[in-house]
């Protein structure tokens, strides 16, 4: 009897555990076990990337490669989780429900941006989190230049002084330049709660961001947070004003909520516990990968970040593992020792870092040609091509 792997998303861990569990099938030549992917779009969206100018291209097609690994696509969006009946409930782009049984399922259903409930900030703010809202952010900076100049005009405010932050931060100098012109006198202003620039990012990054702040002209706030947004500008808790007509929110980001639908362990963003093959704890038939799972990616300590880092290798771990589950084979030990990062500082370069505690490693230019060799061809899916997709898809392959 034909057995079924479904797999909720079609982001980073969404995608590769799809073609990793096509490769393990393949491997032991059976083709008694359907995998299926649901999604929102048949395309992987490259959201690491959507703090750069064209947004809308920032997306790579997966129907081909899908077919040419046997993979079956739905177009949808999970709407729950029944455990006990293994099925899927989902909303396809009509509005019609669906549902979609399942023998193994894999949750990789990502994460969102959170907006706290403060005055103004879902009428006023923009993000970089999807497709969709990054758009409304970019047609929003090319209009700037139809309207007068002013402070306010001239001005963006990014709330969050964290990675997503800091690389959008960097990148607006020459996104409002591209809009206003080279002679308009801009500011770019971050607002961040830390004590020091980026704290959050340790001792070895931080100068690197700091010159590259400099040199960009891009102004910190520290100790600071936002009380509330309107469509002239911010006002920070300790009652400071801000003129800016682009507001840019970067803080709070948490798995999906469809974690809550199964019983299980959850850390404070939200991501199941899985145990070394990244099955859910406490269940038997279900697996978690990328930013709904939180997996530990060494025997130190160290959990995988929500970044695609991690889930293109959680990814290819679950989808072996899903695969094994059924045919009765030893799954692999999730196990990602190597961290890296690699942090985009606009016309400045980049920094790139190794390790947990963020070893300098490259700065400037040269880092800024890794970082556009990650951006426009690591994290992109393999070619629609069966062997290259699936041997792209073992999990042993380093990721960084």
């Amino acid at each position: 009897m034909t057995q079924h792997i479904l797999i909720v998303g079609a982001g980073f861990g969404g995608v590769w555990s799809a073609l990793s569990a096509a490769r393990l099938l393949d491997q032991h030549d059976r083709n008694d076990v359907r995998i299926t992917v649901l999604a929102p779009q048949a395309e992987l969206r490259i959201r690491p990337r959507f703090y750069e100018p064209d947004v809308h291209r920032m997306m790579a097609p997966l129907g081909e490669l899908f077919d040419a690994v046997g993979v079956k696509f739905v177009q949808g969006s999970a709407d729950g989780i029944d455990v006990q009946a293994k099925q899927v409930t989902y909303s396809d782009v009509h509005g019609t429900q669906g549902r979609l049984k399942f023998d193994r399922l894999v949750l990789a259903a990502g994460s969102r941006l959170i907006r706290p409930p403060l005055e103004g900030m879902i009428e006023h703010a923009f993000d970089v989190d999807q497709i969709e809202t990054a758009t409304l952010l970019e047609v929003h900076i090319k209009s700037l230049k139809n309207r007068p100049a002013s402070a306010a005009r001239n001005t963006v405010v990014v709330a969050g002084g964290g990675f997503t932050g800091i690389e959008t931060a960097t990148e607006m100098p020459a996104r409002l330049r591209a809009a206003l012109g080279d002679d308009a006198d801009i500011r770019i202003i971050v607002v961040d709660r830390g004590p020091q620039i980026a704290a959050s990012m340790g001792d070895g990054i931080r100068p690197a961001i700091i010159e590259a702040s400099e040199h960009l002209g891009i102004e910190w706030v520290l100790n600071a947070t936002v009380a509330s947004v309107d469509a002239s500008g911010v006002t920070l808790a300790d009652g400071q004003r801000i003129e800016s007509s682009t507001v840019i929110w970067t803080v709070g980001f948490r798995a999906s909520p469809l974690t809550e639908q199964i019983a299980g362990t959850r850390d404070p963003k939200g991501r199941l516990h899985v145990d070394g093959h990244l099955k859910v704890l406490g269940q038997s038939d279900i697996f978690a990968t990328g930013d709904v799972a939180y997996a530990a990616t060494d025997s130190l300590g160290n959990f995988a970040a929500m970044s695609c880092q991690h889930a293109i290798c959680l990814g290819r771990y679950a989808g072996n593992n899903v695969a094994a589950d059924l045919l009765g084979v030893a799954p692999m030990t999730y196990s990602q020792p190597k961290y890296v990062t690699c942090l985009d500082l606009g016309a400045w370069g980049a920094v790139f870092t190794e390790g947990w505690d963020r070893q300098l490693k490259l700065v400037k230019q040269e880092a800024k040609e890794l970082k556009t060799q990650i951006n426009t061809l690591w994290i992109y899916p393999p070619a629609a091509d069966r062997a290259t997709a699936l041997a792209a898809a073992d999990p042993l392959i380093p990721v960084a």
